[in-house]
Protein backbone atom coordinates (compact mmCIF):
# COMPACT_ATOMS: atom_id res chain seq x y z
CA UNK A 1 0.00 0.00 0.00
CA UNK A 2 2.68 2.90 0.95
CA UNK A 3 4.99 1.81 -2.06
CA UNK A 4 1.76 2.27 -4.16
CA UNK A 5 1.12 5.68 -2.59
CA UNK A 6 4.77 6.58 -2.93
CA UNK A 7 4.65 8.88 -6.33
CA UNK A 8 1.25 10.21 -5.85
CA UNK A 9 1.74 11.56 -2.36
CA UNK A 10 4.74 13.82 -4.56
CA UNK A 11 2.19 14.69 -7.22
CA UNK A 12 0.76 17.99 -6.78
CA UNK A 13 0.05 18.43 -10.08
CA UNK A 14 -2.00 16.75 -13.18
CA UNK A 15 -1.40 13.36 -11.67
CA UNK A 16 -3.21 14.05 -8.92
CA UNK A 17 -5.96 16.10 -10.79
CA UNK A 18 -6.53 13.12 -13.35
CA UNK A 19 -7.12 11.19 -10.48
CA UNK A 20 -9.56 13.16 -8.33
CA UNK A 21 -11.65 13.64 -11.79
CA UNK A 22 -12.05 9.93 -11.48
CA UNK A 23 -12.99 9.72 -8.21
CA UNK A 24 -15.32 12.78 -8.82
CA UNK A 25 -13.42 15.06 -6.04
CA UNK A 26 -13.48 18.43 -6.66
CA UNK A 27 -11.48 19.72 -4.19
CA UNK A 28 -8.59 18.20 -1.99
CA UNK A 29 -7.06 19.32 0.98
CA UNK A 30 -3.43 18.84 1.09
CA UNK A 31 -1.44 17.23 3.69
CA UNK A 32 1.94 15.76 4.88
CA UNK A 33 1.78 11.92 5.87
CA UNK A 34 2.32 10.71 8.69
CA UNK A 35 4.63 11.12 10.96
CA UNK A 36 5.10 14.40 9.34
CA UNK A 37 7.54 17.11 11.63
CA UNK A 38 6.41 14.89 14.11
CA UNK A 39 9.46 12.34 14.91
CA UNK A 40 12.66 14.77 13.95
CA UNK A 41 14.48 16.28 16.22
CA UNK A 42 13.54 19.96 17.25
CA UNK A 43 16.51 22.01 15.05
CA UNK A 44 15.70 19.79 11.93
CA UNK A 45 11.50 19.96 12.23
CA UNK A 46 12.03 23.81 12.63
CA UNK A 47 14.07 24.34 9.69
CA UNK A 48 11.88 21.86 7.28
CA UNK A 49 7.86 23.63 8.71
CA UNK A 50 8.24 26.21 6.91
CA UNK A 51 9.70 25.95 3.70
CA UNK A 52 7.05 22.16 3.92
CA UNK A 53 4.25 24.59 3.89
CA UNK A 54 5.26 27.24 1.66
CA UNK A 55 5.07 24.01 -0.89
CA UNK A 56 1.73 23.71 -0.27
CA UNK A 57 0.48 26.83 -0.30
CA UNK A 58 2.31 26.41 -3.62
CA UNK A 59 0.27 24.12 -4.88
CA UNK A 60 -2.97 26.09 -3.90
CA UNK A 61 -1.78 29.04 -5.94
CA UNK A 62 -1.26 27.42 -8.92
CA UNK A 63 -5.12 25.48 -8.67
CA UNK A 64 -6.82 27.13 -5.95
CA UNK A 65 -10.57 25.96 -7.27
CA UNK A 66 -8.96 22.78 -6.67
CA UNK A 67 -6.92 22.33 -3.84
CA UNK A 68 -6.90 23.59 -0.33
CA UNK A 69 -4.14 22.83 2.34
CA UNK A 70 -3.18 21.88 5.83
CA UNK A 71 -0.01 22.96 7.45
CA UNK A 72 2.12 20.94 9.32
CA UNK A 73 3.88 21.25 12.56
CA UNK A 74 7.00 21.26 14.06
CA UNK A 75 5.43 20.01 17.49
CA UNK A 76 9.13 19.34 19.24
CA UNK A 77 9.10 23.34 19.69
CA UNK A 78 5.60 23.99 20.44
CA UNK A 79 6.30 28.14 20.31
CA UNK A 80 7.89 27.73 16.94
CA UNK A 81 4.94 25.39 15.33
CA UNK A 82 2.15 27.79 17.24
CA UNK A 83 3.99 30.82 15.20
CA UNK A 84 4.25 29.02 12.25
CA UNK A 85 0.38 28.07 12.17
CA UNK A 86 -0.66 31.76 12.58
CA UNK A 87 1.18 32.44 9.80
CA UNK A 88 0.23 29.61 7.19
CA UNK A 89 -3.41 30.72 8.13
CA UNK A 90 -2.65 34.78 8.31
CA UNK A 91 -0.12 34.89 5.56
CA UNK A 92 -0.41 31.34 3.22
CA UNK A 93 -4.34 31.05 3.49
CA UNK A 94 -4.04 27.46 4.41
CA UNK A 95 -7.32 26.01 6.12
CA UNK A 96 -5.76 24.44 9.17
CA UNK A 97 -3.50 22.25 10.36
CA UNK A 98 -2.62 18.03 10.19
CA UNK A 99 -1.37 16.85 13.65
CA UNK A 100 -0.12 13.34 14.10
CA UNK A 101 -0.95 11.58 17.29
CA UNK A 102 2.44 11.23 18.99
CA UNK A 103 5.16 13.82 19.21
CA UNK A 104 8.18 11.82 19.45
CA UNK A 105 6.78 9.17 22.09
CA UNK A 106 4.06 12.08 23.15
CA UNK A 107 0.24 12.21 22.95
CA UNK A 108 -0.29 15.90 22.45
CA UNK A 109 -2.41 16.41 25.88
CA UNK A 110 0.50 17.44 27.54
CA UNK A 111 0.55 21.00 28.53
CA UNK A 112 3.68 21.63 26.55
CA UNK A 113 1.72 21.45 23.48
CA UNK A 114 -0.84 23.96 24.54
CA UNK A 115 0.21 26.86 22.38
CA UNK A 116 -0.56 24.89 19.55
CA UNK A 117 -4.01 24.27 20.32
CA UNK A 118 -4.34 27.93 21.62
CA UNK A 119 -3.22 29.05 18.38
CA UNK A 120 -5.61 26.80 16.56
CA UNK A 121 -8.46 28.19 19.15
CA UNK A 122 -7.60 31.63 18.12
CA UNK A 123 -7.42 31.67 14.78
CA UNK A 124 -10.65 28.86 14.52
CA UNK A 125 -8.60 26.61 12.69
CA UNK A 126 -9.30 22.98 12.37
CA UNK A 127 -7.42 20.36 13.71
CA UNK A 128 -7.07 16.95 11.54
CA UNK A 129 -6.20 14.26 14.26
CA UNK A 130 -4.54 11.60 12.09
CA UNK A 131 -2.90 8.60 13.25
CA UNK A 132 1.01 7.76 13.42
CA UNK A 133 2.75 5.15 13.84
CA UNK A 134 2.46 3.45 17.88
CA UNK A 135 5.30 4.00 20.26
CA UNK A 136 7.52 1.50 19.96
CA UNK A 137 6.95 -0.35 23.05
CA UNK A 138 3.44 -0.67 22.49
CA UNK A 139 4.10 -1.68 18.94
CA UNK A 140 6.46 -4.70 20.79
CA UNK A 141 3.69 -5.50 23.43
CA UNK A 142 0.02 -5.56 20.98
CA UNK A 143 1.52 -5.79 17.62
CA UNK A 144 4.50 -8.41 16.98
CA UNK A 145 4.80 -11.78 16.89
CA UNK A 146 2.31 -12.89 13.84
CA UNK A 147 4.52 -12.38 10.89
CA UNK A 148 5.82 -9.09 9.74
CA UNK A 149 3.28 -8.55 6.58
CA UNK A 150 0.70 -9.22 9.81
CA UNK A 151 2.58 -7.29 12.64
CA UNK A 152 2.68 -3.95 10.05
CA UNK A 153 -1.02 -3.76 9.15
CA UNK A 154 -2.19 -4.80 12.51
CA UNK A 155 -0.34 -2.02 14.24
CA UNK A 156 -1.87 0.28 12.05
CA UNK A 157 -4.30 0.46 9.46
CA UNK A 158 -6.16 -2.56 11.13
CA UNK A 159 -6.88 -1.55 13.74
CA UNK A 160 -3.82 -0.09 15.56
CA UNK A 161 -3.94 3.49 14.83
CA UNK A 162 -7.44 3.87 15.13
CA UNK A 163 -7.30 2.88 19.04
CA UNK A 164 -4.46 5.46 19.03
CA UNK A 165 -5.94 8.32 17.95
CA UNK A 166 -9.50 7.66 19.35
CA UNK A 167 -7.15 7.73 22.87
CA UNK A 168 -5.45 10.29 21.41
CA UNK A 169 -8.55 12.37 20.87
CA UNK A 170 -10.11 11.18 24.62
CA UNK A 171 -6.95 12.54 26.16
CA UNK A 172 -7.36 15.72 24.77
CA UNK A 173 -10.51 15.65 25.97
CA UNK A 174 -9.77 14.17 29.65
CA UNK A 175 -6.47 16.57 29.79
CA UNK A 176 -8.84 19.88 29.97
CA UNK A 177 -7.79 20.75 25.95
CA UNK A 178 -11.81 21.83 25.09
CA UNK A 179 -12.37 23.36 28.44
CA UNK A 180 -9.55 25.23 28.10
CA UNK A 181 -10.27 26.31 23.74
CA UNK A 182 -13.68 26.70 23.48
CA UNK A 183 -13.67 27.26 19.86
CA UNK A 184 -10.99 24.29 19.06
CA UNK A 185 -12.51 21.85 16.40
CA UNK A 186 -10.61 18.28 15.98
CA UNK A 187 -11.95 16.60 12.93
CA UNK A 188 -10.96 12.35 12.96
CA UNK A 189 -10.93 10.28 9.77
CA UNK A 190 -12.38 6.50 9.95
CA UNK A 191 -15.59 7.08 11.23
CA UNK A 192 -14.44 8.74 14.81
CA UNK A 193 -11.37 6.33 15.52
CA UNK A 194 -13.77 3.34 16.88
CA UNK A 195 -14.76 5.86 19.74
CA UNK A 196 -18.10 6.61 18.34
CA UNK A 197 -18.46 2.92 18.67
CA UNK A 198 -18.24 2.68 22.03
CA UNK A 199 -19.00 6.15 23.34
CA UNK A 200 -22.05 5.41 25.50
CA UNK A 201 -19.58 2.93 27.27
CA UNK A 202 -16.60 5.97 27.59
CA UNK A 203 -19.05 8.34 28.90
CA UNK A 204 -18.43 6.26 32.06
CA UNK A 205 -15.33 8.51 32.18
CA UNK A 206 -17.69 10.92 33.57
CA UNK A 207 -18.12 9.70 37.53
CA UNK A 208 -13.98 10.23 37.51
CA UNK A 209 -13.29 13.15 35.27
CA UNK A 210 -12.90 17.15 36.10
CA UNK A 211 -14.69 17.92 32.82
CA UNK A 212 -16.80 21.25 32.82
CA UNK A 213 -19.53 19.08 30.65
CA UNK A 214 -20.22 15.64 29.81
CA UNK A 215 -17.70 13.43 27.51
CA UNK A 216 -20.53 12.97 25.23
CA UNK A 217 -21.13 16.79 24.87
CA UNK A 218 -17.72 17.27 23.34
CA UNK A 219 -18.56 15.21 20.57
CA UNK A 220 -21.19 17.25 19.94
CA UNK A 221 -19.37 20.79 19.67
CA UNK A 222 -15.75 20.38 19.06
CA UNK A 223 -15.53 17.05 16.90
CA UNK A 224 -16.20 16.26 13.38
CA UNK A 225 -16.06 12.72 11.86
CA UNK A 226 -14.60 11.54 8.34
CA UNK A 227 -14.72 7.99 6.66
CA UNK A 228 -11.10 8.56 6.04
CA UNK A 229 -11.85 6.51 2.82
CA UNK A 230 -13.82 3.82 4.22
CA UNK A 231 -17.00 3.51 2.24
CA UNK A 232 -19.27 2.25 4.12
CA UNK A 233 -22.86 3.83 4.39
CA UNK A 234 -23.61 1.62 7.14
CA UNK A 235 -20.77 3.52 9.58
CA UNK A 236 -22.49 6.55 7.95
CA UNK A 237 -25.63 5.92 9.10
CA UNK A 238 -24.17 5.07 12.69
CA UNK A 239 -21.76 8.49 12.45
CA UNK A 240 -24.90 10.53 11.74
CA UNK A 241 -27.32 8.83 14.46
CA UNK A 242 -24.19 9.42 17.45
CA UNK A 243 -22.91 13.15 16.39
CA UNK A 244 -25.73 14.47 13.50
CA UNK A 245 -25.30 14.84 10.35
CA UNK A 246 -23.96 18.42 10.31
CA UNK A 247 -20.75 16.85 12.17
CA UNK A 248 -20.13 14.93 9.21
CA UNK A 249 -17.77 15.29 6.41
CA UNK A 250 -16.78 13.33 3.42
CA UNK A 251 -12.84 12.76 3.12
CA UNK A 252 -11.40 10.04 0.68
CA UNK A 253 -8.03 9.42 1.97
CA UNK A 254 -6.52 9.99 -1.30
CA UNK A 255 -3.59 7.80 -1.67
CA UNK A 256 -3.87 5.12 0.40
CA UNK A 257 -7.24 4.83 -1.21
CA UNK A 258 -7.31 4.44 -5.57
CA UNK A 259 -10.02 6.28 -7.36
CA UNK A 260 -11.24 3.05 -8.39
CA UNK A 261 -11.27 1.67 -4.11
CA UNK A 262 -13.34 4.69 -2.94
CA UNK A 263 -15.39 6.53 -5.83
CA UNK A 264 -15.81 9.73 -3.71
CA UNK A 265 -18.91 10.63 -5.63
CA UNK A 266 -20.93 8.12 -6.06
CA UNK A 267 -20.52 7.14 -2.24
CA UNK A 268 -22.20 10.30 -1.15
CA UNK A 269 -24.57 11.12 -4.18
CA UNK A 270 -25.77 6.67 -3.27
CA UNK A 271 -25.88 7.41 0.14
CA UNK A 272 -29.82 6.84 2.17
CA UNK A 273 -29.82 10.62 2.26
CA UNK A 274 -31.75 13.42 1.49
CA UNK A 275 -30.15 15.73 -1.28
CA UNK A 276 -29.74 18.45 1.67
CA UNK A 277 -27.81 16.05 3.71
CA UNK A 278 -26.00 14.65 1.01
CA UNK A 279 -24.54 18.22 0.17
CA UNK A 280 -23.54 18.73 3.88
CA UNK A 281 -21.10 15.85 3.76
CA UNK A 282 -19.88 16.30 0.40
CA UNK A 283 -18.90 20.45 0.85
CA UNK A 284 -21.55 22.16 3.10
CA UNK A 285 -20.32 21.33 6.18
CA UNK A 286 -16.53 21.75 5.72
CA UNK A 287 -17.09 25.03 3.69
CA UNK A 288 -18.97 25.97 7.31
CA UNK A 289 -15.86 25.13 9.30
CA UNK A 290 -13.57 27.60 6.90
CA UNK A 291 -16.04 29.94 7.24
CA UNK A 292 -15.33 30.32 10.97
CA UNK A 293 -11.36 30.76 10.19
CA UNK A 294 -9.57 33.94 11.46
CA UNK A 295 -7.56 35.13 9.44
Amino acid sequence: MTERAAAPLVDLGEGRLRDMDQAGIDTAVLSVTTPGLQQFPEAEAVALQAPTNDVLADAVRRHPDRFQGFATLATSSPAAAAGELGRCIADLGLHGVMLHTMAGNDFLDDKRYWDIFEAADHHRAPVYLHPSRPAAAVDTTYYRGLGDSVDGILGTGAPGWHYQTGIALLRLILAGVFDRFPNLRIILGHWGEMVLFYLDRIAVLDRFASLQRPLIDYFHTNVYVTPGGIASHRYLRWAIEVVGVDRVMHASDYPFNSPQDFAARDFVTTAPLERDDQEKIAYRNWDNVIGHIQR
